[in-house]
């Protein structure tokens, strides 16, 4: 193990350690439903590697940013992808039976209360946003728009709805990206971007140099993640080893080659590095989370 992935690995746990217990605050309010609320904390309290949120607080540390400022936007962050994981789990969907190493949601509990534990995240997400009193009106105003735009039809369901069209049919390379720059990528773009916001000084400058390295990275995570598809343990990585080509979807080895999506992948990362140049030491949790994401095993 790399010095740099020990730190990311050190940097994701304080970060995991933070915010699901923040989770666990959030869930925990008045619910009209108790089954609804177990298959809520079973979706987003049941493992995760917390990699969006720590990429917030992460950017949050990168700009300046102290204390808890940005603990609400990673939560909000993985209210929305834990919502996402559930629905693409689902029958319509990507007809999925584990996740994370456990039965999906509708096979834990039900489709009717898996899709309802979905829409309920998503809501409690933008709560969480408009309910954070660590940093302005505006701050706040502007972080909702961020993950609205990232999480929706311009986003990451958008991206969703490509992938399902996209079964059975070969891409090109650029049609590829841009299916995952709003499947994948939106949503780890916001996620930096949302955690730079918490700055009030924020100059365009620096969150431009912060979404260039979001948008690399976001497609470097995609590709790691298909050739975990191809080289992965099920044990390991959580999920059934080969499902994507067992659904014919296009991949980047599919389309490149194993070989030629780990020179991508190289490509990506060091796009991602050459991003933080402008930055010092404080956004080296950033750096290590670019290394960490290509080195993962699951």
């Amino acid at each position: 193990m790399t010095d740099q992935h020990k730190k990311a690995l050190d940097f994701l746990e304080s970060c995991r350690v933070r915010v699901d217990a923040e989770l666990d605050r959030c869930i925990e309010q008045n619910s009209a439903s108790e089954r609804l609320q177990s298959a809520m904390r079973y979706s987003v309290l049941g493992g995760g590697k917390r990699i969006r949120p720590a990429l917030c607080l992460a950017a949050a540390n990168a700009v300046g940013s102290q204390g808890d400022a940005a603990l609400a936007s990673a939560c909000a962050v993985e209210l929305i992808h834990a919502y996402s994981l559930i629905h693409d789990d689902l029958p319509a969907m990507d007809d999925d039976e584990l996740r994370r190493g456990r039965p999906t949601a509708h096979i834990a509990f039900d489709e009717a209360t898996a899709i309802l534990a979905g829409d309920a995240l998503q809501a409690l997400a933008f709560h969480c946003l408009t309910d954070n009193q660590s940093v302005s009106e505006s701050a706040r105003l502007a972080m909702v728009r961020e993950l609205a735009d990232a999480s929706g039809h311009g986003g990451m369901v958008g991206g969703q709805a490509i992938d399902l069209e996209a079964v059975g049919k070969t891409l090109s390379l650029s049609e590829l990206e841009t299916m995952h720059r709003h499947k994948t990528g939106a949503l780890i773009e916001a996620s930096v971007r949302m955690g730079a916001l918490t700055s009030p000084s924020i100059s365009d400058d620096t969150l431009n140099s912060l979404a260039e390295y979001a948008r690399a990275l976001g497609l470097a995570f995609q590709v790691q993640d298909d050739l975990l598809d191809i080289e992965g343990d099920t044990e390991v990585i959580g999920k059934p080893q080969g499902s994507d080509a067992a659904r014919a979807k296009p991949t980047y080895p599919a389309l490149l080659g194993i070989e030629g999506a780990r020179k991508h992948l190289s490509a990506l990362l060091a796009k991602a590095q050459d991003s933080l140049a402008g930055f010092g030491p404080e956004a080296d949790p950033l750096r290590a989370m670019a290394d960490y994401v290509v080195a993962r095993t699951h």
